[in-house]
């Protein structure tokens, strides 16, 4: 009886161990029942970030051992609120947004997006049909204009900040949500001009990389058909952000892993394709203060931009 009753008692601790033992796990940061969580900013269709998410997700998991989950938020504000709900541990971020999240809920930059020929700043463009008439900036008043997101740096706050400064208000804004988005309704007269990010030719073989360049395949005409016809003020690269209490030692992991990643030739395709950019590095927050300076100078409300939708 009393071997019996010693079999039934480790039986018993057995299932007990073995029934909580997920439960134990699971609040591991990085185990499989609770990954690292990955956001990735909506610049392009979802195949595309589908794609690069899954490049990058193996790597890490093969680079760390840790297990990761991607996500794509459906707007850049999404991308801010899932840290303020607990939702993100790393982020691929626009600038502005950046900055709000940083200020409503002490995200970290820890890497910055480096792009052709190592460039550390881009900005905004203005682009209408050619034979528009549009061939300013001044000329916008009163037009029909599309732009990116509320909190896309380069294709709404910067471009909205220089109309306000120049007293230029347009006829109607609308959203496209993505900057491909933009250059296709300009393209296909839903509006009379737009606003996305812009990128210098490649120096050496004279390769458009603005975004117009994003639907280069589906209209081989755009850069003919769609023009730029003015600029925002630089602004710094977007960043690659943490969560503000992310472990430390797992931070500076993930970033070295990062790293490592953009040197090899999927990480290099991989960052490309997703952000038409060529590699990352360090950066800390202190970098982003020019933009803050900017916003403040421009008058913008971090609050009211974050909410609107």
């Amino acid at each position: 009886m009393k071997i019996g009753s010693f079999y039934l008692s480790l039986i018993a601790v057995i299932l007990l161990y073995l029934s909580i033992k997920p439960m134990m796990e699971s609040t591991e940061i990085g185990s499989e029942g609770n990954p690292i969580r990955i956001l990735l900013t909506p610049s392009v269709d979802a195949q595309k970030l589908s794609n690069s998410a899954d490049s990058l997700v193996a790597y890490l998991e093969a680079k760390t051992g840790y297990h990761f989950v991607a996500t794509f938020p459906t707007s850049f504000i999404a991308v801010v609120e899932a840290f303020g709900s607990g939702k993100a541990d790393i982020a691929a971020m626009n600038t502005f947004s950046y900055i709000l999240a940083h200020q409503k809920y002490g995200v970290k930059a820890a890497l910055k997006v480096i792009r052709r020929d190592g460039e550390t700043t881009y900005r905004g463009q203005f682009i209408a049909k050619a034979n528009s008439g549009i061939n300013s900036i001044e000329d916008l008043r009163g037009r029909k204009i599309a732009f990116v997101d509320a909190a896309s740096t380069s294709g709404y706050i910067l471009p909205k900040a220089l109309l306000d400064k120049k007293g230029i208000k347009p006829a109607e804004e609308v959203f496209a949500m993505r900057h491909d988005n933009v250059v296709t309704m300009v393209y296909q007269d839903q509006v009379e001009a737009g606003a996305t990010y812009y990128s210098p030719p490649d120096k050496k073989t004279g390769e458009i990389l603005d975004a117009r360049a994003r639907v280069s395949k589906q209209y081989p005409d755009i850069f003919s058909t769609v023009k730029i016809i003015g600029f925002t003020e630089s602004i710094p690269n977007d960043p690659f952000v943490f969560r503000a209490d992310f472990p430390e030692d797992m931070k500076k992991e993930l970033i070295q892993a990062l790293l490592d990643f953009q040197s090899t030739p999927a990480g290099k395709e991989t960052l490309y394709a997703t952000y038409s950019v060529e590699g990352l590095a360090p950066t800390t927050d202190k970098d982003y203060d020019v933009l803050r300076t900017m916003i403040a100078t421009f008058g913008g409300d971090l609050e009211k931009a974050l909410k609107k939708k």
